[in-house]
C-alpha cells in the first residue's frame, strides 16, 4: 500500500472505445490543466478501449516507415507517441487505463508508481480470478512467461499520464506481428484465456478502481461516469474538469 496522511482523491471516467490519438491529446490537455492550474486541477483516471492500434514509445526511431507501413496494411493504426517502453497494441478487448495526477503533490516517484501499478494488477487478478499474476525484470505483469499487462507511463514536470493496458478478451493475434514490448522469447495472454471463459473490459471496471484504491489508499470522488466518446476533445476536457471539481 502506497501510505500516505491524507486521503487521496480522483475522479473515473470510462470513453468506452476511443481512437488512441484521441485519448493521447485528450491526456495532453489534462496533463497541461495541472501544468498551468495546478491549485484547480484534479486527479483523474480515464478507463478505456481502444480500436486497433500498434504504438510505440520514446525509442520510435526504432521502427521506421516501412516497419509502419506493414503493420498498416494489417489494419490496425499507427501512432508514434511520448510514453516509455518500446511497441505494443492496443484493442477491443483490452482495458486501458490513464491515470493523470500531480506525482509531487501525491507523495510518489517514478518507481513506487510503477510498482504500486503493478500490484494493482497482481492484487485484481488474485482476488477476483485466482490467477497468480507476477512481476519479472521486464514492467508489467506476467502470468509465467506471458504478459498480461503492460505498463508505459510519461511524466512531465511531475505530473504522470499514460497507464497500463490489461488484456481482457483481446484478440492475441495482433500481437503475433510484433515483438510486444521489445522483449524476445516471451508472449502475451489475456483474462479470457486463462480463466477459458470471456472476460470482458466492462467486468473489470470496478473491479479495478477497487484494487487501485488499496493499492494506492486514495479514493474515487464519485462512481465511474461514462462519457460519450464521439464528442470531441474540447466538450471531453470541460466535462472532465467540470465533474472533476464538484
Amino acid at each position: 500500500m502506497v501510505a500516505s496522511n491524507v486521503l487521496k482523491r480522483f475522479s473515473t471516467f470510462f470513453l468506452k472505445t476511443i481512437p488512441y490519438e484521441k485519448a493521447y491529446y485528450l491526456q495532453k490537455r489534462l496533463t497541461n490543466w495541472h501544468l498551468t492550474s495546478p491549485k484547480q486541477a484534479q486527479s483523474v483516471m480515464l478507463l478505456l478501449e481502444h480500436s486497433p492500434v500498434y504504438t510505440v514509445g520514446l525509442r520510435s526511431s526504432v521502427y521506421n516507415e516501412v516497419e509502419e507501413n506493414r503493420l498498416k496494411m494489417l489494419g490496425a493504426d499507427f501512432f508514434r507517441s511520448n510514453r516509455g517502453g518500446l511497441i505494443t497494441f492496443h484493442g477491443p478487448g483490452q482495458l486501458v487505463v490513464y491515470p493523470i495526477f500531480n506525482m509531487t503533490r501525491n507523495e510518489l516517484g517514478i518507481k513506487r508508481y510503477v510498482d504500486s501499478l503493478e500490484e494493482t494488477i497482481i492484487k485484481l487478478l488474485h482476488k477476483r480470478y485466482q490467477l497468480s499474476g507476477e512481476r519479472s525484470p521486464h514492467t508489467g505483469v506476467w502470468i509465467g512467461n506471458n504478459k498480461i499487462c503492460a505498463m508505459g507511463i510519461n511524466v512531465q514536470r511531475k505530473i504522470a499520464s499514460h497507464g497500463l493496458a490489461l488484456n481482457c478478451d483481446i484478440d492475441l493475434q495482433w500481437f503475433s506481428h510484433i515483438v510486444a514490448c521489445g522483449i524476445h522469447g516471451k508472449g502475451v495472454t489475456s483474462l479470457s484465456k486463462e480463466t477459458s471463459s470471456q472476460i470482458q473490459v466492462s467486468h473489470l471496471l470496478q473491479p479495478f478502481v477497487s484494487s487501485f484504491e488499496e493499492t494506492f489508499d486514495w479514493k474515487s470522488s464519485a462512481p465511474i461516469t461514462t462519457l460519450d466518446p464521439e464528442l470531441d476533445n474540447d466538450q471531453l476536457f470541460e466535462m472532465i474538469k467540470e465533474l472533476s471539481n464538484n
